[in-house]
């Protein structure tokens, strides 16, 4: 099972951790509400986990630029 992070504005792999058998809580994922899991979580059939985070750049925009936060995308 591998953990792979992408971005949920731009779509850029932000990492990967590959061979893991790790607890969702050391992970973090039980902090998250059911409807949080169910957008930023999903499973593959090969067993690897696909979890949509915010890239570095996306992260500057936004902070730059506040009103971005009312598109789920805006870098093209």
């Amino acid at each position: 099972m591998s953990l792979h992070y992408y971005c949920r504005h731009c779509g850029v792999k932000v990492g990967s951790i590959d061979n893991v058998s790790v607890h969702s809580e050391s992970l973090g994922f039980h902090q998250l509400s059911d409807e949080e899991r169910q957008e930023m979580i999903s499973y593959e059939t090969n067993g690897d986990i696909h979890v949509k985070t915010i890239c570095e750049d996306c992260q500057e925009a936004l902070h730059r630029n506040p009103e971005l936060h009312q598109y789920e995308t805006f870098i093209q």
